[in-house]
């Protein structure tokens, strides 16, 4: 109780700064966004229909469809409205109502464990919805206080894995219309993906009546809490702006290095660079890659169709970051290792610490760190010896895979063997 209590002061405490944060900017922040959403056209139908389907692994399943009812009847006279006055037609305002309406049932209706275990669904619900308004709000900041980005010495350092990205535009671009309409829906919808997965892993809590330990909505609501501060420290915007901005219409052209993207290779004299206030610097890491890599881990415990599910979703992912040119490879590689580290800390921090937990905390954050370093001051060295810093580049992520499958391997709970008693005399 406690526990639950510090942080949803703590994150209530968050959201504040944020939001003050982005008023000084002449924006509203994330609360007032979440606030407006109870009557105006959501940003995300999708998203908070997902937050209510977290929120549904505590109801039972009677409760469940009358709460997907009501949220759809509540949806249905907001959409014919705004069809009637031209408006833009988005959903979501009734799953909203439904889990705030929760919200309040659980303060008066509910006493105990279940008052508990109904806030816990309601307060997992919302911080997804809360998270994606955060984001937002982080991108901003990100916008307004980091005049100046690294994306040339990115660029360079990622001639030692070949130009990923540029060779994945040329392909997206190939595809045609179909491609890229699909890979965006995949690229955008990543949170459901997400749920989708949580609630195969939450399915047994409203007969259990408590969550598991650990679950997949953990991490991933803190890889969205800690990846932005890394874009304050590592600022880049990413190749369709720094480098294609000309031919897709991104809206910063003149700004620009040159109109190259994803057809000539970037050169190999890097220095820092000034950009526009409006785009986000959310490059590096690859928070994409590290959603998706979470959401692959968390689906092999899964039936079959699962683990296809979380394996097409990855590799989908990675297509479309280099393929619509919002990362580079070396971002990717970031991001696997950043996702796996936090990961193996949420996941210690739930089950406990071990040896093998803390060191491999450790050597991923050390190897985050010196992929950070090396790029940034050894960019042009990775691009002239690529032979020898492109296999180095992956085998430090894969030094951290290995770490984490031996980790995980060595931590999870072994299945107790059945005891046979050995047969005993009879008294005669």
């Amino acid at each position: 109780m406690i526990l639950w209590a510090t942080a949803g002061v703590v994150t209530l405490g968050f959201l504040i700064v944020l939001e003050i944060a982005a008023r000084r900017y002449g924006l509203p922040g994330p609360i007032t966004n979440q606030v407006q959403e109870v009557i105006l056209p959501p940003a995300s139908g999708p998203l908070l229909y997902a937050g209510m389907a977290l929120m549904m692994v505590v109801l039972t399943w009677r409760e469940r469809f009358v709460a997907l009812g009501i949220a759809v009847a509540i949806d249905i006279p907001f959409f014919l409205v705004r069809w009637a006055l031209g408006e833009k037609l988005t959903f979501g305002n009734g799953a909203l109502w439904v889990v705030l309406g929760y919200a309040v049932i659980a303060v008066t209706r509910r006493t105990g464990k279940e008052r508990m275990l109904l806030l816990k669904g309601v307060g997992l619900g919302l911080l997804l919805v809360a998270g994606r308004k955060t984001g937002d709000a982080w991108l901003l900041i990100t916008s307004k206080t980091r005049p100046t980005v690294l994306d040339q010495y990115v660029a360079t350092a990622d001639h030692a894995l070949g130009n990923p990205s540029w060779l994945a535009g040329r392909i997206v671009r190939a595809a045609g219309p179909f491609g890229e309409h699909f890979l965006d829906f995949v690229y955008v919808q990543l949170a459901v993906a997400a749920v989708v997965v949580a609630a195969y892993q939450l399915r047994n809590v409203a007969g259990e009546r408590r969550f598991p330990r650990h679950h997949l909505v953990r991490t991933f609501l803190v890889i969205g809490l800690l990846g932005p501060s890394i874009y304050m420290i590592f600022p880049v915007v990413g190749p369709v702006f720094a480098y294609g901005t000309g031919a897709f219409g991104t809206g910063g052209e003149q700004w620009a290095v040159a109109n190259i993207w994803p057809d000539t290779l970037p050169g190999m004299t890097p220095g820092p660079m000034t950009y526009d206030g409006i785009t986000p610097r959310n490059c590096m890491p690859s928070l994409h890659t590290a959603w998706a890599t979470i959401i692959f881990i968390h689906s092999r415990k899964g039936p079959r169709a699962l683990r296809y599910a979380g394996t097409f979703w990855l590799v989908a992912t990675l297509s479309a970051t280099l393929g619509f040119g919002y990362h580079y490879g070396v971002d990717l590689i970031a991001g696997v290792v950043f996702a796996l580290t936090v990961e193996v800390a949420v996941r210690s921090l739930a089950l406990g610490w071990d040896r093998s937990a803390i060191q491999l905390v450790a050597h991923g954050a050390a190897v985050f760190a010196a992929l950070l370093v090396s790029y940034r001051y050894l960019a042009v060295d990775m691009a002239t010896y690529p032979w020898i810093f492109g296999p180095l580049l992956l085998l430090a992520m894969t030094s951290v895979i290995y770490g984490y499958v031996r980790t995980t391997k060595r931590s999870a709970p072994k299945p107790t063997p059945s005891l046979h008693p050995e047969p005993q005399p009879e008294m005669v």
